[in-house]
């Protein structure tokens, strides 16, 4: 009669085994392969191999078509020792991956050798609670919520657009978000921005962000930023964060905020708004198309007035708003398709979204043919954006 062992014998016979000095090289060189570790939530938590995708053993049939969608694409797994990596490789090739190794002497041997480790962030039981709803789809899971949380995102602008989006991102667990405005809170701002309230007429705008944020989600740093963005200070708070998410309700602050993303290489996700219109697109962190490319010249101030001289329909932002965040999560968590490349517009009265095609600019000053994005020079657009 068949034992465990012989079992094992005979997985182990069927498949390929590599070593940790293969994975190593691995790791130095990213995209060679998929490392995906197999081990359970209180091991994981003890520490990970840089670079690996942690799916339980007990999942790992049910999602890897998610992580691993090519079938031909080399894969390495690995346990704690070995043994749960062997029976993951067999079921892999069951499943028809044709190029599935599993590291021999897992985690364990790869500590011992004194290889770099990561620990990982884990999920809290509240945070397991508040964040189910995500961890339960696939696609994000727990490894995905955790991107969401180790994530840092900057809102230019706490109102029209910033409020719906940084709530809803506050609500998904981005880690820290940062809000950028030198304004005060207004009676008028209160028909859209639902960051504030009547009690806070008068308060910095991003005094009240802080409050409802943190009020929201206790698990949100929230970094403010009381002042205008200048070429001045642009690269010093840009900087830090990952994602961007304009909101900006002026010209001279979203071509600033163009050319310093390119040269940074940060991902924007812009939106705007008109009486009953919302624009939203995504200018990838590699620039193409960008927002020059889309508005090489701004248009004359009597052709763009403002929501305060134009007015604009209260839930509009909420709608572009909340898209914009829904664009910040893919991003962050690396699903679906973003709209880089796309505009979509919504018109309000009439219920209807229409997309474009954005092209990139082959002579766009800033994301053009033969352009040194590091050498971009930053500079206020004032009087550019004045007409003038």
């Amino acid at each position: 009669m068949a034992n465990f062992q012989s079992i094992l014998k005979d997985v182990k016979a069927a498949i390929r085994e590599t070593d940790i000095t293969k994975v190593r090289e691995l790791i130095d060189a990213p995209g060679q392969a998929v490392l995906i570790d197999v081990r359970e939530q209180d091991e994981y938590a003890q520490g990970y191999i840089p670079g690996a995708r942690w799916i339980p053993r007990g999942f790992l049939e049910q999602r890897i078509e998610d992580a691993v969608p090519d079938r031909a694409a080399p894969v390495i797994v690995y346990c704690a020792g070995g043994t749960r990596s062997a029976l993951a490789a067999r079921s892999l090739a069951e499943l028809g991956y044709t190029n599935v190794e599993s590291m021999a002497g897992g985690f364990t041997a790869w500590k011992r050798s004194g290889l770099p480790w990561k620990a990982p962030t884990i999920l809290t039981k509240d945070q397991e609670l508040r964040y189910s709803r995500h961890t339960m789809l696939p696609e994000i899971g727990t490894a995905g919520q955790i991107k969401l949380l180790e994530a840092k995102v900057l809102c230019i602008g706490a109102g029209g657009l910033g409020s719906p989006s940084s709530l809803y991102l506050a609500a998904a667990g981005i880690g820290t978000i940062g809000m950028i405005d030198d304004d005060i809170v207004d009676a008028s701002n209160l028909q859209r921005q639902i960051l504030h309230n009547t009690e806070r007429v008068g308060m910095a705008k991003v005094d009240s962000a802080e409050k409802t944020l943190r009020g929201l989600n206790p698990d949100v740093k929230v970094i403010k930023h009381q002042c205008r963005l200048t070429s001045e200070n642009v690269i010093e708070i840009l900087g830090k964060y990952d994602v961007i998410v304009d909101g900006a309700d002026n010209f001279q602050t979203r071509y600033l905020v163009n050319d310093t993303a390119l040269k940074l290489g940060k991902p924007v996700i812009h939106a705007s708004i008109f009486r009953f219109e919302g624009q939203l697109t995504v200018f990838p962190a590699d620039g193409s198309p960008c927002y020059r490319c889309l508005y090489p010249e701004p248009p004359p101030p009597e052709e763009a007035p403002s929501c305060q001289e134009a007015g604009v329909l209260g839930v509009l932002p909420g709608i572009m708003g909340v898209l914009q965040a829904v664009e910040v999560v893919k991003l962050v968590v690396g699903i679906g398709e973003s709209l880089a490349g796309r505009l979509l517009v919504y018109d309000a009265l009439k219920a209807k979204f229409r997309e474009l095609k954005l092209r990139r600019d082959p002579k766009c000053p800033t994301c053009g043919d033969g352009v040194d994005r590091s050498k971009i020079e930053l500079i206020d657009y004032v009087q550019f954006c004045a007409g003038g």
